[in-house]
């Protein structure tokens, strides 16, 4: 991303009355940036005619990161530095908003607010869905949930995989309580979990394993609380189990009433993507598209 500045130098270092704060005052603010180093790229800038993050730069003063860090501060546009957070660094859409990867999921995040999410109760819920385990699923919906609250959209993502749940161990969560309590009638809005960070964010983990996942996942109490979801939500995210180990997926899916299918590059199998995606349109949900992940 190219280097700015949005208040000139004349407005000082912490910029006039009622302006965006500048990229020094941020710098200084987070501890990134000295006093005394801020008016030696003051001076330089000056001199030279050069923008704020291109003088910092000369003088070995900041990095590109810390530049990157300060924009996303002025433009609202919040993102994680590694390090610095608890949340898992294989949320790439949460430390690296402005690499390529991060960008691919942007274009399929445009795509879903085309051809699914909109005004519409009954399209505020998306099942993220695979044939077998380890072909990226949680990954794209984790990620994918960054990239929406990124948006400003008020997100929730839901881990409904309650055999091997994986969202609370990517973000860091506590997994005492979740959405097994949820659909036992043993928990309530308190279960669910805001990121901080990345303001827009809530997760509901899976909370402790049940026997009978899928009667849980099975009852009306479910689309109940999809139902009323919506009402708090833009957009509910649900990371589901393995189709190919149960029909907990199935049943999320005609649940949620659409669902995006992931594949794995070189591992997934085309007539198994092709069977979970027949499935789901046989039980009355929309597919939205396919992923081809190569995480």
């Amino acid at each position: 991303m190219a280097t700015n500045e949005i208040v000139s130098t004349s407005a000082g270092i912490g910029g006039a009355k009622g302006q965006a704060r500048s990229i020094g005052a941020i710098l200084i603010d987070s501890g990134r940036l000295k006093i005394e180093d801020a008016v030696r790229i003051l001076r330089l800038q000056k001199e030279r005619s050069l923008r704020f993050g291109d003088a910092g730069l000369q003088l070995g003063l900041i990095t590109q990161a810390d530049i990157d860090f300060a924009l996303s501060s002025q433009f609202d546009y919040p993102y994680l530095v590694r390090g610095e957070s608890t949340v898992s660094q294989d949320l790439i859409a949460a430390y690296e908003p402005f690499s390529k990867q991060v960008e691919a999921l942007r274009a399929l995040r445009a795509q879903l607010m085309l051809r699914w999410f909109d005004d519409d109760p009954a399209h505020k819920a998306l099942a993220i869905i695979s044939a077998k385990r380890k072909e990226g699923r949680s990954y794209i919906a984790a990620n994918l949930a960054i990239a929406f609250s990124q948006l400003g959209e008020r997100t929730l993502l839901i881990d409904a995989d309650m055999r091997n749940p994986s969202q609370h161990l990517l973000f860091s969560l506590d997994n005492r309580a979740g959405l097994s309590a949820v659909l036992t009638g043993r928990g309530g809005s308190e279960t669910i979990q805001r990121i901080a960070a990345l303001r827009d964010l809530s997760v509901l983990p899976a909370g402790v394993q049940p026997p009978n996942s899928p009667d849980l996942l099975a009852r009306p109490m479910f689309s109940d609380y999809l139902r009323e979801s919506a009402k708090e939500f833009d957009v509910i995210l649900i990371d589901t189990p393995a189709a190919a180990d149960s029909a907990d997926a199935q049943t999320i899916t005609m649940r949620a009433g659409c669902a995006l299918v992931v594949a794995r590059k070189n591992v997934s199998r085309f007539w198994q993507v092709q069977g979970i995606g027949a499935e789901a349109v046989h039980n009355s949900a929309t597919i939205v598209g396919t992923v081809l992940n190569d995480y």
